[in-house]
């Protein structure tokens, strides 16, 4: 796979942890830690979902697997080495299964459904 094509794949990753990270931070300013880790752990996959199928109608470069596997671990590197190490320097947000390992299993899910979903169905939804 060219440059190119690893570049589009790692924007739409990084547009949905952006969205997931914006969720993040303006909750955290409106409401509870514990709402605002409720309303990202059902954005998350919804998020992923939308980014995923624009991935998949307009350009589908990997299958539904392998790209689920690549935004995940896009979002687990993000939350490492930015959230955590630079951001809260503190790795104590892998310890809520709200806050990290729900929304991780969910974006994996709903990147793979959508997927599959799009190349089971290629003519439904194109732009």
């Amino acid at each position: 796979m060219n440059t190119l094509k690893n570049s589009v794949i790692l924007a739409h990753a990084f547009v949905g942890w952006i969205l997931c990270a914006a969720t993040m931070g303006i909750g955290m300013s409106v409401t509870s830690l514990e709402n605002t880790l409720i309303i990202h752990a059902i954005g998350a996959p919804i998020f992923f979902a939308i980014v995923s199928l624009v991935y998949f109608r307009k350009f589908n470069f990997t299958g539904p697997l392998q790209t689920a596997i690549i935004f995940v671990s896009f979002v687990i590197a993000m939350d490492v080495f930015v959230v955590a190490m630079l951001v809260n320097r503190s790795f104590e947000m892998f310890t809520s299964l709200l806050g990290t390992w729900i929304p991780f299993v969910l974006i994996f899910l709903s990147t793979w459904i959508s997927g599959l979903f799009v190349t089971r169905n290629p003519g439904k939804g194109k732009y």
